[in-house]
């Protein structure tokens, strides 16, 4: 049987959680009840189970309304094999690989037998198999093995460029291993335990060795060989494709910059990744002003990056508004934001909710939202009819959809909600291109065939973190979004990209709205909230350090719950298409209102002056990875999160006056900052603390 997690039958070419039965069934794990219990079930289609039951809790019940044709022959207990498959519509059976074969690193879910499938595809690779290893304590990394066909052995590169433009970079694994043969088990399974440890000695470097030839390079190679745990580093190897990964950069970039005593941020390792590109940074930026000279380095021009393809366009096309939708399109339902967009569309609207997400088949597409949702207690069974996986990327032309699919998309939906970006204020804009900016695109080409549909595109306040804004009293929500000279970040670069993408679009005739965030913070009930935010883990780092910074700042509080009502709200509204809304709460609370609430519940803070407090960070995180900024130190010597400005925006000053427009005839009201507020996130953030505490 191939059955969905209702223990129901799928559909011809559906995946499912193969079952197996009859009189050949085993009784269960040899000495390992628990197991047993957990695997071999009651068969529902069964007529008795009298005796299954007597041996086995009812672990499932007989799903309403099947017609499988039954007998006692057919077995009292099913056998949930984990192994994932679907029929095919000659009656075959299509194995798909592993229901648990799902990893996380360093913050992303990630599909194994996905990578897997992708690689196999590769006319130069016979088998392969993809493993997350820890030879490293605290570093995990992905290394893929295969066996080369005899006839084409690929190179390293070759598989490196032919994953990357099939996968998001952090699925491609960071090290490949050629073998002969992929090692066994007596049962013929891949024998993971037996795989070896990825050293220099058996992986296949993409260019051949060439030695450091200057002072500068030769120190390079020492720091990064230590950093990767390799016995030598060419020049023209690079730092990621050696296993190099977000994490052990910054131990990397720490040591460059005290070592040569200069200031070179995070990224340009990302946009220098070789030793010889990155010995040409040090030697330009080495008695230079660094914190300019490492700006024109990687500086971008954003103004010829927004470029949108001639062909979306709505040309003849005549919109027609839909004031009750079918069907929604959203992307980023699996992130914060999206979990709460995603809940509140489903609450305010009668509507199917296409979500954009990554994902082996359908089913674990639908087990990701729905596991997004009830971590942030928004679950409701209700909503499971109307959540539709769609399996696509953001970093792939049309959405990584085919041709189609995308037509059948693009005459479905009735509306879109553009959330959807790669969030790292680490990386270049170089990295973050294909998602935010080209993803944009393949998002708007969407809206713009078959038939018109309005795109409610989500950004960031942060596009406004540059000079020229600095020196405006006000920004308006409707500003034409000119100036991106002196924008730094990565993330912030693309979002502008993107922003201008969409107002580009909305010239053509497309209907679009644009909602800048600023810092979204928890529930304002159950004080739930985003563990990857940085000013969470600025909280968590406080109290682990037992020390905080001195800082006359105000903190804005915009609670998550009430963004999405609002936005939602928003965008219901004919009339908010083609303008642009500020999201953000007009209350905040100062920086010593936290610190007397952390105190509070017991923790002894020190006060410190930014800077120190900023080199004890430092100090602590070159010791240990525990510390919750470990990820974002970079950020730490970062301008923009100086004493007075702890993000890039907050001495900048918002017009809400379309926003209030808006609400005016509603009930929905920013919340007051109180202790009851506050009480929330502390009464939900103590829970992670106290063992941390002890």
């Amino acid at each position: 049987y191939i059955l969905d997690q209702n223990l129901q039958p799928v559909p011809i070419g559906v995946p499912g959680e193969l079952h197996i039965g009859g009189a050949g069934l085993a009784q269960g794990y040899f000495n390992r009840p628990e197991l047993t219990q957990q695997k071999f079930i009651p068969n529902p289609f069964a007529r008795t189970r009298e005796r299954c039951e007597r041996r086995l809790p009812p672990l499932a019940i007989a799903p309403r309304g099947a017609r499988l044709r039954t007998s006692e022959g057919v077995g009292e207990c099913l056998y949930k094999t984990g192994d994932l498959a679907r029929y095919l519509p000659d009656g075959n059976i299509e194995y798909l690989g592993r229901i648990d074969n799902q990893i996380k690193i360093r913050g992303f879910r990630i599909e194994l037998g996905e990578i897997e499938a992708i690689l196999s595809q590769h006319p130069g690779v016979k088998e392969n198999v993809v493993v997350a290893r820890e030879d490293i304590p605290g570093e995990k990394r992905l290394v893929a093995y295969f066996v080369p066909q005899l006839e084409q052995t690929p190179t390293i590169e070759d598989l490196r460029i032919f994953l990357k433009e099939k996968l998001p970079q952090y699925m491609v694994p960071s090290a490949f291993v050629m073998l002969e043969f992929l090692p066994l088990t007596p049962n013929s399974k891949i024998d993971r335990k037996a795989l070896p440890v990825p050293d220099s000695d058996n992986i296949q470097l993409a260019v051949s060795f060439v030695a450091p030839r200057t002072p500068v390079e030769k120190v390079l190679a020492d720091i990064w060989a230590n950093a990767l745990h390799l016995k030598q580093v060419g020049v023209l190897d690079n730092f990621f494709e050696l296993g190099g990964h977000s994490l052990s950069t910054i131990r990397v970039m720490s040591q460059v910059n005290e070592t040569f005593q200069i200031n070179l941020p995070l990224r340009h390792l990302f946009t220098a990744p070789t030793i010889a590109e990155l010995a040409q940074t040090i030697e330009f930026t080495s008695g230079i002003d660094s914190s300019v000279s490492a700006n024109e380095i990687t500086s971008v021009n954003l103004q010829a990056e927004v470029v949108l393809d001639q062909t979306i366009n709505p040309l003849n096309l005549v919109y027609q508004p839909v004031s009750e939708p079918a069907a929604i399109f959203l992307t980023g339902a699996t992130g914060f934001v999206g979990a709460f967009l995603l809940a509140e569309l489903l609450q305010q609207t009668q509507a199917d909710i296409y979500c954009l997400v990554r994902a082996a088949n359908f089913n674990a597409g639908k087990q990701r939202l729905e596991e997004n949702l009830k971590a942030y207690l928004l679950w409701e069974e209700s909503f499971n009819s109307r959540i539709i996986p769609v399996l696509g990327d953001l970093f792939q032309p049309l959405l990584g959809l085919c041709d189609e699919q995308f037509h059948l998309m693009a005459r479905k939906i009735d509306l879109i909600y553009h959330n959807g970006a790669l969030v790292n204020h680490v990386y270049p804009y170089a990295l973050l291109k294909a998602a935010n900016v080209r993803g944009t695109e393949e998002v708007l080409r969407l809206a713009s065939q078959i038939k018109i549909k309005p795109v409610h595109f989500i950004s960031t306040v942060s596009i406004f973190a540059s000079d020229e804004y600095l020196k405006l009293d006000v920004i308006q929500e409707n500003d034409p979004l000119e100036d991106s000279q002196g924008l730094s970040g990565g993330y912030a670069q693309s979002k502008w990209v993107a922003e201008k993408l969409v107002m580009m679009a909305r010239n053509r005739g497309l209907p679009c709205s644009i909602y800048r965030l600023g810092r979204i913070t928890w529930h304002s009930q159950t004080g739930i909230w985003n563990s990857n935010d940085i000013f969470y883990r600025f909280i968590k780092s406080c109290i682990q350090l037992k020390s905080a910074p001195e800082m006359n700042s105000l903190i804005e509080i915009t609670p998550v719950d009430y963004l999405a009502k609002i936005l939602i709200r928003l965008s219901q509204q004919p009339e908010s298409l083609g303008k642009a809304f500020h999201l953000i709460s007009s209350h905040s609370a100062p920086w010593s209102q936290f610190i007397n609430c952390i105190r509070s519940l017991g923790y002894p803070l020190q006060l410190l002056s930014y800077a120190d407090w900023q080199a004890e960070l430092l100090r602590n995180t070159q010791i240990s990875s525990d510390n919750a900024l470990y990820s974002a130190i970079s950020l730490a010597g970062d301008n923009r999160y100086s004493e007075s400005t702890p993000n890039a925006t907050s001495s900048l000053k918002f017009d809400c006056q379309n926003t209030l427009n808006g609400l005016a005839d509603t009930s929905i009201r920013w919340p007051e900052v109180d202790e009851k507020l506050l009480q929330a996130f502390f009464a939900n953030f103590s829970n992670w603390t106290l063992d941390k505490k002890r």
